[in-house]
């Protein structure tokens, strides 16, 4: 009797956990692209935030790491100054979409315009259009859901993006957004034809005042062979308090 009874026991706890896996992917797949998409924005939003970190560029050249600090206010305001000897004081300055170079050797800020925007970020895989991001994906992109994959252990959306105009970055894009942290793990960056211009592999996600935030990620350009560059973020705080006037021009060359 007692035998018959664990028997009953095991079989029910069976049919529960085969009742529930479902249920659980079934929840996972009901969210629309939009939500998907509203959902990693809202997570990127931050009222300020101040952090150290670097670029490991690797190339034909062999590998160079440069350091910096940077601040940023809100959505569309940036501050990065390299902290390496080699380039200690260039700063890049975004407000919105206008990228600011500053060199301290000649006290000369220049406007990135054009095709300019385009160059590389000291040599690395990154060019100051990425660095620019685009704002408001559902206002440019339009967006399909196309099913789940695993990546490096995470339940992901795969996410299709195909731009709504030509004015953007990159016309096609693929990401597979964490299904729990609403982070993408990974993307793929197309041209019109299709041709993959640039991937991004996130390695590494921490968790600071409930934004989850990717602390190492690997950006490779298709364009460049042997060539990646591992952006890292050393140390960040987030929603303290940043003054205004840090962005603006005239603060830009003290």
């Amino acid at each position: 009797m007692k035998r018959y009874f664990s028997k009953i026991y095991v079989l029910n706890i069976l049919l529960l956990l085969a009742l529930i896996q479902p249920l659980s992917a079934q929840n996972l797949k009901s969210l629309t692209g939009r939500e998907i998409i509203e959902r990693m924005e809202a997570n990127q939003v931050q009222k300020s935030s101040v952090s150290e970190g670097a670029f490991i560029i690797t190339d034909r050249f062999g590998m160079r790491k440069k350091t910096f600090k940077a601040v940023s206010l809100g959505k569309d305001r940036t501050l990065l100054e390299f902290t390496n000897p080699e380039e200690a004081g260039q700063k890049i300055l975004r407000i919105g979409d206008e990228i600011y170079l500053y060199f301290p050797e000649a006290e000369d800020i220049i406007h990135l315009q054009g095709s300019a925007l385009r160059d590389s970020v000291m040599g690395s895989d990154l060019s100051y259009e990425d660095l620019t991001g685009e704002k408001g994906l559902l206002d440019i992109y339009k967006v399909v859901v196309n099913g789940m994959e695993t990546v490096n252990g995470q339940k992901c959306y795969v996410v299709e993006l195909t731009a709504k105009t030509r004015k953007v970055v990159y016309p096609k894009e693929k990401l597979w957004v964490d299904a729990e942290l609403f982070v993408a793990r990974k993307a793929y960056y197309y041209a019109l034809s299709g041709r993959l211009l640039k991937e991004m592999d996130v390695e590494k996600v921490i968790t600071v005042k409930g934004k989850n935030i990717p602390v190492r990620l690997v950006m490779r350009d298709a364009m460049k062979k042997n060539s990646k560059t591992v952006f890292v973020i050393d140390s960040i705080k987030i929603d303290v308090p940043v003054d205004r006037k840090t962005f603006s021009l005239e603060e830009l060359s003290w």
